[in-house]
């Protein structure tokens, strides 16, 4: 018997109406309370068993939808609820109403990825639940956009065994079986200012930095040349120098000036290795300039993620749905999930439309979208 919710479309509008932007800056951080217990009420219908998890130290919370969750196995769907803020000066239509235009349906967190759970509520109101065997989990995770708090913090808690986790970012219904990682990295180096016209009276922040952008250029030679994974697009560890600033005035000698740059490694190389080459290339400057160069992390560090490859789940999820494993270069929050069980990602719409101003769906994942979901309810849970 088909369960009685809103439609698709209606569920999809509703979700993208509520907002729920994830960031660094305070005042543009908003709360997804109202989102988890719209998407709650949805599960509850469904006869899911709800549990609802904040977040410490923040407004924020995750939801665990359970159906059969008294036995073992079965299959883990997740997504995340925040959404990166936008520029309503480039965005042509409303953020938070789905506009269907040319055979897409626009709004923030389409395809990244409050989409993702109309489809899943879609999918299982079309099937019979009584004739599944095996749990069905739905996770949805807070703050995936920021520090990734939302899933770091269930992990610590989480007490089930699922076969397999789906993660539902947007890869174009490709199976991505592994990703890079990232860390970022701001130095401050603090000289001493005086009058340009007599240089030894002071110390120039931006010769120093000079100094360190020539070590970390060594840096990012040698992890091109150390580390390899054929089956990335770009198949090396990359690192961008993302912004420099110093100065002000043109006739004062420079005392402070700063650098941000991020490293994206591969699997095969970790955080850890990262942070020993990183202090060991600069060792030797840092220690020339006692108490002048102050370098830190910058926001949160996410680790390079593969499946494994002895496991045969992918293999059957390959098998039955048709479809070819892929890496991707972007996070995910699977390195943490994997704690819990082989975590693949696979979801509607393409990672270009990610955090872009008007962003959407593309209608044709529509179909193919609800059948392989369809499929991996009957793979795991039946």
């Amino acid at each position: 018997m088909k369960k009685k919710l809103p439609s698709f479309i209606e569920i999809f509008r509703s979700l993208i109406k509520i907002p729920t932007i994830s960031s660094e800056k305070k005042i543009v951080d908003q709360s997804n309370k109202n989102f988890v217990d719209l998407l709650s009420n949805y599960f509850s219908e469904l006869k899911f068993s709800i549990e609802i998890q904040e977040i410490p130290n923040t407004k924020k919370f995750n939801m665990l939808a359970t159906f059969n969750g008294n036995r073992k196995g079965g299959l883990f769907l997740s997504g995340h609820t925040d959404t990166v803020d936008f520029d309503e000066h480039t965005w042509t239509n409303n953020p938070f109403k789905i506009t269907e235009k040319n055979n897409k349906l626009y709004g923030l967190g389409t395809v990244d990825m409050k989409g993702f759970f109309a489809f899943i509520l879609d999918v299982l109101c079309s099937i019979n639940m009584t004739m599944l065997k095996k749990p069905i989990y739905i996770l949805a995770t807070a703050n995936e956009e920021t520090d990734m708090s939302g899933a770091k913090y269930f992990v610590k808690s989480a007490n089930i065994k699922p076969d397999c986790i789906i993660i539902g970012e947007p890869t174009s219904l490709k199976l991505v079986k592994a990703h890079k990682g990232h860390i970022s990295y701001s130095i401050d180096v603090i000289g001493r200012t005086g009058h340009s016209s007599n240089p030894h009276n002071g110390i120039n922040s931006i010769e120093i930095m000079y100094l360190i952008i020539k070590k970390l250029m060594e840096l990012k030679k040698y992890l091109k040349k150390k580390y390899f994974h054929k089956d990335f697009s770009i198949s090396y560890p990359t690192m961008n120098f993302a912004s420099l600033n110093g100065g002000n005035t043109i006739n004062r000698i420079c005392s402070l000036c700063n650098l941000t740059f991020e490293i994206r490694p591969i699997p095969g190389l970790t955080l850890t290795q990262i942070k020993f080459l990183v202090q060991e290339t600069l060792e030797k400057i840092i220690k020339k300039w006692p108490n002048r160069i102050f370098l830190k992390n910058l926001f949160f560090s996410v680790p390079p993620y593969e499946y494994p490859k002895e496991n045969k789940i992918i293999k059957i999820i390959e098998n039955t749905c048709k479809l070819v494993p892929i890496t991707a270069n972007y996070c995910s929050e699977a390195p943490f999930l994997k704690k819990i069980a082989p975590t693949l990602i696979l979801g509607p719409g393409s990672i270009e439309q990610a955090h872009q101003a008007d962003e959407y769906l593309d209608c044709s994942f529509i179909k193919p979208t609800k059948k392989i979901i369809k499929k991996l309810i009957k793979i795991f849970c039946q």
